[in-house]
């Protein structure tokens, strides 16, 4: 496995490579993703633990969406199977994407426990009905803080899934080799984030659109979660992407078929 260094506007054909491989599955893909919340939200509701549960399948999860994304690809109709491709690829790689959705889950929780730390917010009243906290300075720069936290925590685990699940790669080397490779191609990922900026941007305009010249803001509130879910799933889809042009797999180290074991 060796490390591909792509040019800038390869970003943007990530982008189009997510959007475009989306359209030949959309009822797949997104049913997948359903699926995956789904599964996600029951794990939350599990006293004590539920959150750090559902934190630490996100790895799994995430490599799941991409063998979907790479059967799609194929022409092939995606099974629900797929998301468990991490749990189908031996006991050595079994394991190490557990290692990995413990650590994505710790680092998560110690992000939550320390961003209200540096920063004071105001626990909203029972009275407060607008969401008015969320729009103090307090609250805002404790989301920007807390994306500044994450946005190492996202570098590391990036490609860390499918490195550990297609290459073999200790999960330590996964986070490294993914911090790396996204720092390597810096410009391509800088360019692929805005172009995603963008469509979420021009979705939320359709939005606003639909509100002013149907005279009803309801019309546009229902029209924003079902926006913004198919934009997301298009987004997880462009994931495999951005892992299949950052490396090389050497002949002895193939990437396999969909959960497939090498």
């Amino acid at each position: 496995m060796k490390l591909n260094i792509v040019s800038a506007r390869t970003g943007f054909l990530w982008v189009k490579l997510g959007i475009r491989t989306f359209l030949r599955q959309p009822l797949a893909l997104c049913g997948l993703f359903f699926m995956y919340m789904t599964f996600v939200v029951l794990l939350s509701v599990v006293p004590f633990i539920g959150t750090v549960l559902a934190l630490a399948v996100v790895p799994a999860a995430t490599l799941g969406l991409m063998v979907a994304t790479q059967e799609a690809e194929s022409g092939r109709f995606p099974m629900p199977r797929v998301l468990l491709s991490a749990f189908r690829a031996g006991r050595q790689r079994v394991r190490a994407m557990l290692v990995l959705g413990l650590i994505y889950a710790a680092c998560c929780v110690a992000i939550g426990a320390i961003t209200p730390l540096l920063v004071d917010v105001p626990p909203p009243s029972p009275a407060d009905t607008t969401g008015a906290v969320m729009l103090t300075p307090a609250f805002q720069m404790s989301l920007l803080l807390g994306m500044a936290l994450y946005t190492p925590v996202a570098l590391m685990f990036w490609h860390a899934p499918a490195l550990v699940h297609w290459h073999g790669i200790s999960p330590v080397k996964s986070l490294f080799f993914s911090t790396v490779a996204c720092l390597r191609n810096g410009k391509a990922m800088l360019l692929y984030a805005l172009a995603w900026g963008g469509v979420f941007f021009l979705g939320s305009i359709v939005v606003g659109l639909v509100a002013a010249f149907s005279g009803s803001p309801q019309a546009g509130v229902a029209m924003l979660m079902p926006i913004g879910l198919l934009l997301t799933v298009m987004f997880t889809t462009s994931l495999y992407f951005t892992f299949r042009d950052s490396f090389v797999a050497t002949p002895e180290n193939e990437t396999p078929s969909p959960g497939e074991t090498p």
